[in-house]
């Protein structure tokens, strides 16, 4: 047998992995890009316990459970949303719902009960965006020490007692500590991304990240229809509360809550049976970290995107939660008119991200991509501000639903291909945790906008400060250049 030195080919491939392997030919077949996606053998187990074995080669099938998280994470947030009416008169009467309601109206006296009820749905929605923010960069960099897949499995089954624990809650303590709880499990999106990142390398990962783009469409579609759908079968009378109030107890929203449990059971059991850990292996454990950042430490590029990242979703996550209340005001929509809207927006997301992202990418690449994203969003919050009638609005939709589903996967791929394989997790950690803290404060601040200056408001200074985006991108992208 010829000596190591005496193939071209593999020294070519050796410097990508380091020239003091333990095992070499190990090394060598997972950084070949001639080897197939045969896994490599390994004295562990294949299957069962929270730390399955490391694999050499990325494996496509992983991506399903993966993806299956990722929509529940979704799900779970957005499922509420139709409910919120119901859950209120659901626990009126109730100590702790009545102090909140009380402390919100000595905040505006003059406010109404419609009103009232989306502030207090705004609140409450926080909750779950907060936690997101704070616990993100917890899990991300967790997955970066002990593997992608044990994380996994401990935050879905975090997700299915969530919504056990809202299923059957008797009163509003216990609700909002199920939202809590759904809050902090939640953060596994930054586990759950850098699992794709991992299965989906080199220029593979627009592709990756235009999927989890996908996975986030199709929650934000059929989380408000689930939620609205299941609704329906009431199942009050199976456990009804007690006079006096009952610690559990069924009622009109526990089939979403159930259905929610249905779908975590599923997902945790198809991670249990199917997914592999998909962190490279042959890198030291990294120690965990709650720090968050805008991620300068990874460099200028890392930063830009982070930071436009944030801008971007403060902008959209308010024209998300004030566009209902314009649509209403504008052109008397009933609930079922913008339930249509929004499941219309959301499948040109999925749409849009799950096909069309990815081959722009190649030919133009992540910056490029993602500022014609930035220019079409902005048309669209332009054209939805001077909207008077609805064949405008519903042209207006349009480019902003498309634009935006081309920056959310392109700003993701920026930060991912930024960095090393072994620093995906606590980089898409931040990202993600930055992007739950847009959602949790931008609806507030475009709220503030909409009552105190007007409809249209929320729409034009979003569009103006999207232009800090476009711009740090085009710095990203002169300095790669």
């Amino acid at each position: 047998m010829a000596p190591l030195t005496a193939s071209p080919s593999l020294v070519r491939i050796l410097p990508c992995w380091g020239a003091t392997s333990e095992d070499p030919y190990r090394r060598i077949e997972s950084c070949s890009p001639r080897s197939k996606a045969s896994p490599v053998p390994s004295s562990n187990s294949d299957s069962g316990g929270l730390n399955a074995p490391s694999r050499a080669e990325p494996s496509r099938q992983g991506l399903g459970p993966i993806l299956l998280t990722l929509f529940i994470d979704l799900v779970g947030f957005s499922i509420i949303f139709p409910l919120f009416p119901a859950i209120l008169d659901s626990y009126r009467g109730d100590p702790w719902l009545e102090g909140w309601l009380e402390t919100l109206r000595s905040l505006s006296p003059q406010i109404d009960e419609p009103r009232l009820v989306v502030l207090f749905g705004g609140v409450l929605g926080s909750i779950y965006s907060l936690l997101q923010f704070l616990l993100s960069p917890f899990w991300g960099s967790l997955s970066d020490r002990i593997g992608r897949r044990p994380v996994l499995l401990i935050t879905i089954w975090g997700n299915l007692m969530a919504a056990l624990l809202w299923a059957f809650s008797g009163n509003f303590a216990l609700l909002v500590l199920s939202r809590v709880l759904a809050g902090i499990a939640g953060g596994n999106i930054s586990a759950a991304t850098a699992a794709v990142a991992d299965l989906t390398p080199g220029p593979e990962r627009a592709r990756g990240m235009g999927l989890i783009g996908a996975s986030f469409g199709l929650g934000f579609i059929l989380g408000p229809a689930i939620g609205g759908a299941l609704s329906l079968i009431d199942m009050t009378p199976l456990w009804p509360a007690a006079e006096g109030g009952s610690l559990l107890a069924t009622s009109s929203f526990t089939a979403a809550a159930l259905g929610v449990c249905v779908l975590s059971a599923i997902n945790w059991l198809w991670v249990w049976f199917r997914l592999k850990e998909t962190r490279p292996a042959g890198y030291p454990p990294r120690p965990v970290r709650w720090q968050i950042s805008l991620g300068g430490r990874w460099g200028k590029q890392v930063m830009r995107a982070q930071l436009a990242n944030l801008i971007f979703l403060i902008g959209f996550s308010g024209m998300e939660f004030t566009l209902a209340f314009l649509v209403q005001q504008r052109f008397s929509w009933h609930s079922a008119d913008i339930a249509v809207m929004f499941v219309a927006i959301g499948l040109t997301l999925a749409l849009v991200q799950g096909g069309l992202s990815r081959p722009l990418a190649r030919v133009c690449g992540p910056h490029v991509t993602s500022r014609i994203g930035i220019s079409l969003v902005i048309v669209g919050l332009m054209g939805v501000a001077i909207s008077t009638s609805e064949w405008k609005l519903w042209l207006s939709l349009l480019p902003l639903s498309i634009g935006a589903a081309m920056v959310m996967p392109m700003l993701s791929t920026i930060v991912s291909q930024a960095v090393g394989p072994q620093q995906q997790g606590e980089v898409l950690g931040n990202f993600r945790s930055l992007g739950s803290l847009a959602r949790a404060f931008g609806p507030l601040l475009a709220a503030i906008l909409y009552w105190q200056v007007g409809p249209a408001a929320p729409y034009w200074v979003s569009a103006a400060i999207l232009l800090i985006p476009f711009w740090l991108l085009a710095g990203g992208l002169a300095r790669k250049s």
